[in-house]
């Protein structure tokens, strides 16, 4: 069996946001990749004429499958969490929901945001983090949602990191990475998934300039393994597990 990355995010563009670089390389080298979206995103400040939430809802929906198509995603699925509301979520069942994915899907690599809620500090980019840590754990343990299929133990998880500010934002407190992965490579890719979600289209054109200045790498931190190791830099995820 191949190699499999797995990330954990909460709204549609996150995909390609924060993470495109890392999945369009994945997919490049034959890895499968499995994007995991807890929210439909329909509590978005960029509305696009949606005349309701579940309107815009449907429409990043749309966009969602339409960015993953353009990074060579393999497998993509959006969740019925509500959209600007999961730090009220039951965390235990949410934890579970994502180990059952875990689960079911094996990966060797699970990516996701750290603590700090990315560029934009979202209190939903925060919760994901927080829930995608505890489900890396508990996916492994016999212990824990035994109903919920067969123990698989991931090998890595990472958080994303970053090595600049969004001007004009609240500035993150973001962890020290320990992976720098060269995205020049695909870096118009991920460009062109950004852009496939139409309706947040201020969004792409007001983050465009800081990206073509400071968008050639992506940063990540190894959060978790299942080997004690030395904190080291490397330029690859799957270091060692190819």
């Amino acid at each position: 069996m191949g190699l499999k990355l797995m990330c954990v995010v909460a709204h549609p563009d996150d995909e390609c946001f924060g993470f495109g670089g890392a999945l369009a390389l994945a997919a490049d080298r034959g890895i499968e990749t499995y994007v995991l979206c807890l929210t439909d995103g329909q509590a978005g400040s960029y509305r696009a004429g949606a005349e309701s939430g579940e309107a815009l809802g449907t429409m990043r929906r749309k966009e969602f499958a339409a960015s993953c198509k353009v990074l060579g995603i393999d497998r993509h699925e959006l969740m019925d969490s509500q959209d600007g509301k999961l730090e009220f979520v039951d965390f235990s069942t949410a934890a579970g929901r994502l180990v059952e994915k875990m689960r079911a899907y094996r990966p060797d690599v699970v990516i996701t945001f750290g603590g700090d809620g990315g560029l934009n500090t979202h209190p939903d980019h925060m919760i994901v983090s927080m829930l995608t840590t505890a489900a890396f754990h508990w996916s492994g343990q016999t212990k824990r949602y035994p109903a919920l299929g067969e123990v698989h133990q991931v090998k890595r998880l990472f958080y994303l990191t970053t090595n600049f500010f969004l001007p004009g934002r609240v500035e993150p407190k973001p962890m020290p990475w320990t992976v720098t992965l060269d995205i020049r490579s695909v870096q118009e890719r991920k460009a062109e998934a950004f852009r496939q979600h139409t309706s947040q289209m201020p969004l792409v054109e007001q983050t465009k300039k800081v990206f073509e200045k400071f968008g050639v790498d992506e940063f990540y931190t190894l959060a978790a393994t299942t080997e004690p190791q030395a904190a080291r830099q490397v330029t690859d995820l799957f270091e060692g597990l190819v």
